[in-house]
């Protein structure tokens, strides 16, 4: 369950990672940086590219849903660990009356012990499992509310492409001019706030 944490990160990134290419569409709400407005003009391609860890940091439904999942983990975390004191408790009682037991009182002990061992592994399993469910489900909303957002946010727009930008990520240079991060980040946190 250690590792649960960062796999819950990993999976996060990747899920926001895999949300960014959009067709053109067209809608005059939304206005284009001039950069990308000079060269929709001269008939280019527009691409622009969000910064996932701001968009992480910044994002309040993000960072909700995240605090919750880490909650979640850590209240498991120490359901799990509780009953394993109790269970490392018993097994040690155990080791210390087994010499005055008989054989059939040792054995009934020991499967006693071997159940809830068992008991404990399945209990593991299921709320690693649970916690899993909980993951999948942020990330498919994480994504609807992205994919959701982009798609009108790039009506008018008419970007290519919108990448997703990561600190060590495979896109090794951006240009600041085509950053839409803060916009998407404002319009997401407007569009959560009035749910």
């Amino acid at each position: 369950m250690k590792n649960l944490s960062l796999i819950i990160s990993g999976v996060l990134a990747v899920a926001v990672a895999v949300l960014f290419y959009l067709q053109f569409k067209s809608c005059g709400k939304c206005a284009a940086p001039e950069t990308a407005t000079k060269i929709a003009a001269e008939g280019g391609q527009l691409i622009a590219y969000v910064d996932i860890d701001s968009l992480e940091e910044n994002y309040l439904f993000f960072r909700e849903r995240k605090e919750a999942l880490l909650k979640t983990q850590r209240t498991m975390e120490s359901s799990i660990q509780r009953d394993a004191e109790t269970f490392q408790r018993e097994v040690y009682e155990f080791q210390q009356k087994a010499p005055t037991m008989t054989q059939s009182e040792g054995e009934a002990a020991e499967q006693r012990l071997m159940n809830k061992k068992d008991a404990l592994e399945r209990k593991q399993q299921q709320m690693s499992e649970s916690l899993l469910a909980e993951q999948t489900a942020f990330n498919k909303e994480l994504n609807e509310k992205l994919d959701s957002f982009l798609t009108d946010y790039n009506t008018g727009k008419r970007y290519a492409y919108i990448f997703s930008y990561a600190k060590g990520g495979s896109i090794l240079f951006k240009d600041d001019a085509y950053d839409i991060t803060t916009d998407v980040i404002k319009g997401m946190n407007e569009k959560y706030k009035a749910k």
